[in-house]
């Protein structure tokens, strides 16, 4: 696993409370909340992706960190129907 996944999810798991991640590849995880949409997250050596229903968004790692890219995702579970 990379590095940057290896924060995102120390990051993810201090912000959102009942999150589970899954390891699709050694470059790609799964994140999981109960009742709500999973999202992906895969780290493309400069660029990570993140995927949630449709949406794709492309980030480049040199402007969003962990901890920036962690926050997005918790506003993303907080504001998702249950």
């Amino acid at each position: 696993m990379s590095e940057y996944l290896k924060q995102l999810k120390i990051q993810i798991a201090s912000k959102v409370q009942g999150v589970r991640f899954q390891d699709v590849s050694p470059l790609e995880i799964m994140i999981l909340k109960e009742g709500q949409p999973e999202v992906r997250v895969k780290d493309e050596k400069d660029y990570v992706t993140v995927k949630y229903g449709d949406q794709v968004i492309k980030y480049d790692k040199w402007y969003t960190k962990p901890e920036h890219l962690a926050e997005m995702i918790k506003v993303f579970f907080s504001t998702q129907k249950k």
